[in-house]
């Protein structure tokens, strides 16, 4: 049966199934393990951590997470060109699923050999697997909106499931006690955590595999075979993978590979990219006038998504350790793991998704601007900050009116309202942001680049994701406080100053010639 007439699956062709849970799977691992990374670097040897410090603790989950997002580009490209999307998802999927069993591996050169291949596997999947979801379908097929909205259902229960198992299983004590029960060691919860992501993965390539006979011929062969041009780069490309793999293999057994080292190398890396992408955008080509503007306003959002991505990736690290160092780990008395507050996030963008769509189509013509959607984003992403500086500066004044007991189990800790209302004020500023990054990335583009619009909005995330551990590991061993109102302040300014660029932007944003 052809997917133009398959409507086996909720009316769906059945390959929108296979889809569906293949991206559930490795949703479930990637939000499983992104729960665990910075508590598990910053926990101590003797409970079955790496022993970081929480900043480079922090570094690490940034960077991991800005890569995440920088390897989506040659992913996409190298599906395209050489191995096709199906073929792409599948190593990718591979790549990710033994990263994870990597990861399980209690040594700190294994750990990042890990962190390495799941970077990898995600760059193959994640952005293929979606373009797959479109080829099931004709441009006309009325069923194609539907259809993006049943697989993000999968993207969302997927990250639901997986940071709702791996924190159960790395952290509550339930588990902790089976162990110890057993005669195992109850450290070994951290490798049920990681190993819960590499079953999640291994159960999502088996039904792909399976059921790849349904997808037709979507996302079968390159869509644009490659050229001699493009073997050279790809061969370039391995090369200098190769080189830096065997400069850190030489730097970790002479005992000099530090997070500090590998942190600034990734910096000048990622600026050098940002800075060439963005003259090569302006200087390549013979823009009108009114597409220069146009670039001068996509230049603006970048920067302002950026900064935005840079506070609320903090969820994974900085967020991550107040939750498991300061937080209390009970809710309406039933034991409350630290990852679980990951999962907020989710739960609000969920329930407010519909909200804001609903709103932004009632204002009609009074819907607000691209440039003051961004400006929202970054004045919530700023309110939840004041919040943490709150959370922070009540576990201050606990500990220092003597409420503060020195054994781990009895450290004082606050409500988890803090994190509660701060993850609520993120997801408004997630989804008056993000849905609409790329959609303003690629309306303000010449029509010529609009294809490396996609790429400038995944360059932002990673930008921001990096400078947010920047941003982190400068406040090492200060106040989380003045941590927390830096963040506020610089997000909460950056909304102001865009709300009054926004009649700028939008003069800048018109399609007409002066």
């Amino acid at each position: 049966m052809q997917p133009s007439t398959d409507r086996s699956f909720f009316g769906h062709p059945r390959g929108l199934a296979t889809l569906f849970f293949t991206e559930m799977w490795e949703r479930w691992s990637f939000y499983g393990m992104r729960s665990l990374l910075t508590p598990f670097l910053a926990a101590a040897v003797a409970t079955g951590g790496l022993g970081f410090s929480e900043g480079n603790a922090k570094s690490v989950f940034h960077i991991y997470l800005a890569l995440i997002y920088l390897m989506s580009l040659p992913g996409g490209w190298i599906a395209d060109r050489f191995i096709g999307q199906r073929r792409a998802v599948l190593w990718g999927g591979i790549l990710i699923m033994s990263g994870h069993v990597v990861l399980a591996v209690h040594n700190v050169f294994a750990f990042f050999i890990g962190l390495f291949l799941v970077v990898l596997g995600t760059g193959l999947l994640k952005p293929n697997v979606s373009s797959i979801v479109g080829g099931l379908y004709s441009k006309e097929d009325a069923r194609r909106d539907a259809a993006f909205s049943i697989f993000y259902m999968g993207i969302n229960l997927g990250s639901f499931l997986g940071q709702m198992a791996a924190p159960f299983l790395a952290q509550h004590s339930a588990v902790k006690g089976f162990l110890e029960r057993h005669d195992l060691s109850p450290n070994l919860a951290w490798q049920l955590g990681f190993g819960s992501a590499a079953v999640g993965m291994l159960i999502g390539v088996l039904q792909y595999v399976r059921g790849q006979k349904n997808l037709g011929s979507a996302g079968d062969p390159p869509r644009n075979p490659a050229s001699p041009r493009d073997w050279l780069v790809l061969r370039t490309g391995l090369g200098l993978a190769a080189a830096t793999v065997l400069v850190l293999v030489v730097l970790n057994r002479a005992g000099k590979l530090t997070v500090a080292g590998i942190d600034a190398s990734f910096g000048i890396f990622l600026t050098l990219l940002t800075v060439g992408f963005f003259v090569n955008l302006f200087m390549a080509g013979q823009w009108t006038a009114a597409e220069r503007r146009r670039l001068i306003a996509i230049l603006v959002l970048f920067i302002a998504s950026c900064l935005f991505w840079s506070a609320f990736e903090q969820a994974g690290s900085t967020l991550n350790l107040f939750a498991t160092n300061k937080t209390s780990q009970q809710l309406l008395g039933i034991e409350f793991p630290a990852g679980w507050y990951q999962n907020v996030n989710s739960i609000c963008t969920i329930l407010l998704s519909p909200f804001f769509a609903y709103v932004w189509l009632k204002l009609g013509k009074r819907d607000p601007s691209h440039p003051a959607k961004f400006a929202i984003g970054l004045l919530f992403a700023g309110l939840g900050f004041l919040v943490m500086a709150q959370g922070n500066s009540l576990w201050e004044f606990t500990r220092n009116q003597g409420h503060f007991v020195e054994s781990a189990a009895d450290l004082a800790r606050v409500s988890g309202a803090f994190l509660f209302a701060t993850y609520f004020f993120h997801s408004v500023g997630e989804v008056c942001l993000s849905p609409v990054g790329l959609s303003a990335m690629t309306k303000l583009a010449p029509e010529r680049v609009t294809g490396m619009m996609m790429g400038a909005w995944f360059l932002s995330i990673s930008v921001g994701s990096y400078l947010g551990g920047q941003i982190a590991h400068t406040f090492e061993g200060l106040s989380e406080t003045n941590l927390y109102l830096t963040i506020a302040a610089l997000t909460i300014g950056g909304g102001v100053l865009l709300l009054f660029l926004v009649p700028a932007l939008k003069r800048l944003s018109s399609s007409e010639d002066a």
